[in-house]
């Protein structure tokens, strides 16, 4: 399957303890911490004056509350997505990041318990598909190894850690994909 060549609009989630620990997530729910908290504020602020028309959400707290607080400011409801979801880290989670992502990505290694990366690409881009068939522009609201798996099917550099909080538009061009950033708003 491939995705969809339908520009959306991409959120991480704000940051919570274990991200400021760098700790491994995965599907533990783990919430927001206060700088997440102003982290989603922000983000939703910086989105106000896109025209998105459909918010679609990881249902994990820290992407549906960081979704929330972009729904509430763009007038909009949230729908969730179970594919949407983190990675399950397995034996990984709350556990330090280490250096085995790449192995992970290639298929070379899968922590006990973990989903391969493979299972995650192909969950990943079902959600996006499913998402950018809705009314857009879509906003995307999940997690960093879920963007990875988009990156790899996108055809971009996988391996790439994306910053909590941060609204990026995915959009093709010419049969690639590019990625650009949106500019914060200032804090108030």
């Amino acid at each position: 399957m491939s995705l969809n060549p339908i520009p959306f609009w991409f959120l991480r989630h704000g940051e919570t303890d274990w991200n400021a620990e760098g700790l491994s997530q995965g599907q533990t729910d783990v919430p927001l911490n206060h700088v997440g908290l102003m982290q989603a504020k922000r983000a939703a602020r910086t989105l106000h004056p896109i025209p998105i028309k459909t918010i679609v959400s990881s249902p994990l707290s820290r992407a549906r509350v960081t979704a929330e607080y972009a729904a509430e400011k763009l007038g909009l409801p949230v729908s969730f997505d179970d594919d949407l979801k983190e990675v399950n880290f397995g034996v990984q989670e709350g556990e330090p990041m280490g250096n085995w992502y790449d192995d992970w990505i290639s298929g070379k290694y899968t922590p006990e318990g973990a989903e391969p990366f493979a299972v995650l690409r192909a969950r990943c881009v079902a959600a996006i598909n499913r998402a950018t068939a809705l009314p857009g522009p879509v906003l995307v609201v999940a997690h960093g190894a879920l963007w990875r798996a988009f990156r790899y099917e996108a055809g971009l550099p996988a391996n790439v850690r994306t910053p909590n909080a941060l609204p990026l538009h995915a959009r093709p061009v010419n049969g690639k994909w590019e990625l650009d950033t949106l500019e914060l708003v200032p804090e108030i």
